[in-house]
């Protein structure tokens, strides 16, 4: 009689999804999410090939969560501007999370910064002032706007600096107003992740 699964999948997804907010990816390991389980490593590697498949798959939930719960949040009447405000946000409340995904040197910041650019590209799209745009234009556009919305995620996620969001989204529509402006291009290509 084969024994009964007392620790599922989703309960390890769970999990490494804690383990991943609360201490990056450097600790991401079977060891701490099976202490954050109380119990073996033994259900990790009865689910999963790996830790890299099981990295894949939490990677995937935090991904529905950033996309889902997150940059869909509508503040304004201009979707990039809410991105941008969205992003901030996030890396204020979920500050663990944010640094894990976006600046922990873990072999996800490439991949992140390639989905927000994705991201950026499609809202861009949707929009009627940035419709006709090229993917340039737009990729100049998002690298303006990046700069200025990590600028002010990184500094607000350390405590550095504090800003209510009526200025956030101020800082945000000048960005993009002047890069919108600018005749040239910026040629600094997205980063890929291999």
């Amino acid at each position: 009689m084969a024994r009964k699964k007392t620790i599922t999948r989703d309960q390890i997804l769970t999990a490494a999804y804690e383990v991943v907010a609360n201490d990056g990816f450097s600790k991401f390991t079977a060891r701490n999410i099976a202490n954050q389980m109380k119990c073996s490593t033994q259900p990790i590697y009865l689910e999963f090939a790996n830790m890299d498949d099981l990295k894949q798959e939490v990677v995937k939930v935090i991904f529905k969560h950033l996309s889902e719960d997150i940059f869909t949040r509508e503040v304004t009447t201009n979707r990039l501007i809410d991105f941008g405000l969205n992003y901030i946000d996030f890396a204020t409340k979920e500050k663990k999370l944010y640094r894990a995904l976006y600046l922990e040197d873990s072999g996800n910041g490439s991949m992140m910064q390639e989905t927000s650019f994705r991201w950026f590209k499609k809202i861009a799209i949707e929009h009627s002032d940035y419709a006709n745009l090229s993917d340039e234009q737009i990729q100049s556009i998002y690298i303006g706007f990046w700069i200025v919305a990590t600028g002010m995620a990184s500094l607000m996620s350390a405590g550095i600096l504090e800003f209510v969001q009526e200025d956030v989204i101020k800082a945000l529509e000048d960005t993009l107003a002047i890069v919108l402006e600018r005749e040239e291009i910026i040629d600094i290509k997205v980063k890929t992740s291999k």
